[in-house]
This record gives C-alpha cells, sequence and structure tokens, in this order.
C-alpha cells in the first residue's frame, strides 16, 4: 500500500481560494437581488390530476412555479382543494421574496383545485389586477368518424 502523501498548501495559495470563492458568492447574491420584480403573472393550470401554479414577470418569463406533487401529495390527493390551496400558499411564500406585490391570475383547466387556488392566491394580500380565464374551448372541434355500416 505504501505511504499517502498530503499535499500542504502554503497560507497565500488558501487566501487566493478563499478570495475567489468570495467573490463568486457576491456575484450569485447580486443577482438574485437585483431582480426585484412587484408586478407578474400567476398561471393556474388545474386538471382532474394535479394543480399546477407558475409565477411569471409580466413579459412572461417562468420566475418560479409549484405543483401539488412538488409539495409532497401523491395520487388521488393531488386532484384536491385542499392540495391546490397549499401550492398556492407555497407560490406566495417564493412571490413574497421575489418582493411580488402585484399580479394578474390566468385559470386554465376543469379540476376541483382551480377555485381553491385562485381564492388562497387573492386572500394572501396581493393586488389582484385581473383574473382570466384560459382554458381552451372546442369550436366546432374536429372531424366526427364516418357512420359506420355493417
Amino acid at each position: 500500500m505504501g505511504k499517502k502523501r498530503i499535499i500542504q498548501q502554503s497560507e497565500e495559495e488558501l487566501l487566493k481560494e478563499r478570495e475567489k470563492v468570495e467573490a463568486a458568492t457576491k456575484k450569485e447574491v447580486k443577482t438574485k437581488t437585483s431582480r426585484r420584480i412587484t408586478e407578474g403573472r400567476v398561471y393556474i393550470s388545474a386538471s382532474y390530476n394535479n394543480t399546477i401554479i407558475t409565477l411569471t414577470d409580466s413579459r412572461g418569463n417562468v420566475l418560479d412555479w409549484v405543483s401539488a406533487g412538488n409539495i409532497g401529495f401523491k395520487g388521488t390527493k393531488k386532484a384536491t382543494p385542499f392540495a391546490a390551496s397549499k401550492t398556492a400558499e407555497a407560490l406566495v411564500q417564493r412571490a413574497r421574496k421575489r418582493g411580488m406585490e402585484k399580479i394578474a391570475i390566468f385559470v386554465k383547466g376543469i379540476g376541483s383545485g382551480r377555485d381553491s387556488a385562485l381564492r388562497s392566491l387573492a386572500n394572501r394580500g396581493f393586488e389582484v389586477i385581473s383574473i382570466k380565464d384560459i382554458t381552451p374551448i372546442p369550436h366546432n372541434g374536429c372531424r366526427p368518424p364516418k357512420v359506420r355500416r355493417v
């Protein structure tokens, strides 16, 4: 097996490495805090299986998102109104960290969690600019199949 050699660095080298690490962490902190956004959009996508809530800026660039499955709900519990309200509360905390004050809410889907998620967002102290339903509705739909002849 033999002896293991341990390479020791001098104090000057250690100080240089420490300065590099500190400079890198300061750059990360500056970029995160400089993006204080006061106005944004919240998209609620409520399906039969899950509720996904996305936080974007006013242009539509995604800042954060939370889903019922992401929080810890599994199976059929993800589609419940309770899970949707907990999802909305988790998103509110993340939005507060970013400095969000005004939101426009866009609701999509026909799941059971859409109303409870919307209520919990509205009751958390945000100034709601607008609420819009963007659920896709087919107009005339696709062509039906031919009549079956036996």
